[in-house]
């Protein structure tokens, strides 16, 4: 059964009042269920005992900042956390990703970007992998369990956000494919996203730093230079090289 908006519960953790308003009221008109709160600390206990469907995280908060909470969340939660800043440049991407994060939106943005974000992210984490003989994927090293969502590399599992499992999960299925930086974009994030090439390159370069034995040579997501990301398997020798 789908999911229906007024089944989710958002958190929102901001300390500017204004923003949590206007925040709160797009997201309710919106048939979202809201909770907010002003502090690191407090968010950090909301996350555990309301079990929120999504986290808004402001970056800048008085307390603990925004990377602090996304790390501590992650100890006992894979709640997807959508990252507030006032700009993003790549340091702050992998920064983000580092801690946690699913996804980005920046200051100021408008009612319709907020909605089509959130509803991206929830979507992301609730897809559904396939099943069967082919439920399993091997890249040298890695190992890709499609079936119960699981990544390992060696005998170590990997944790991945919902949206860099996406992300390997659209290049798993169509492994030994070649896959356009627009289709990748859309596939993962939606068609609204299919001119952001630096937020796939970053997301893909943070895929690499935690699956490729050496990231600046990778061989299992490889680039075609101008043209898009593939993950090979030993049957097919890759080409291409690192972004």
């Amino acid at each position: 059964m789908t999911a229906t908006p007024g089944d989710h519960t958002v958190l929102i953790v901001d300390d500017d009042p204004r923003l949590v308003r206007l925040v709160r009221e797009v997201l309710t008109a919106a048939h979202f269920q809201v909770l907010s709160r002003t502090g690191g600390e407090p968010a950090i206990e909301a996350a555990a005992v309301e079990r929120p469907d999504l986290i808004l995280l402001d970056i800048m908060l008085k307390d603990l900042d925004g990377y602090q909470v996304c790390r501590r969340v992650r100890e006992f939660s894979d709640v997807p956390i959508i990252m507030l800043t006032a700009k993003v440049n790549e340091k702050d991407l992998l920064a983000g990703f580092d801690a946690g994060a699913d996804d980005y939106i920046t200051k100021p943005f408008s009612s319709k970007e907020l909605l089509a974000r959130v509803r991206a992210v929830l979507k992301r984490a609730r897809s559904e992998a396939p099943s069967g003989d082919e439920a399993t994927i091997v890249c040298g090293d890695v190992r890709i369990d499609l079936a119960r969502r699981r990544v390992s590399l060696g005998d170590r599992p990997v944790y991945l956000t919902a949206t860099e499992y996406s992300l390997l999960h659209a290049l798993a299925v169509h492994r030994d494919q070649v896959l356009l930086h627009e289709q990748l974009l859309t596939e993962v994030w939606g068609p609204e996203y299919t001119g952001d090439m630096d937020y796939l390159r970053s997301y893909v370069h943070h895929l690499r730093r935690k699956l490729e034995r050496d990231p600046a040579n990778p061989e299992c997501i490889v680039t075609v230079q101008g043209v898009g990301y593939m993950l090979t398997t030993p049957a097919a020798p890759p080409f291409g090289g690192g972004t």
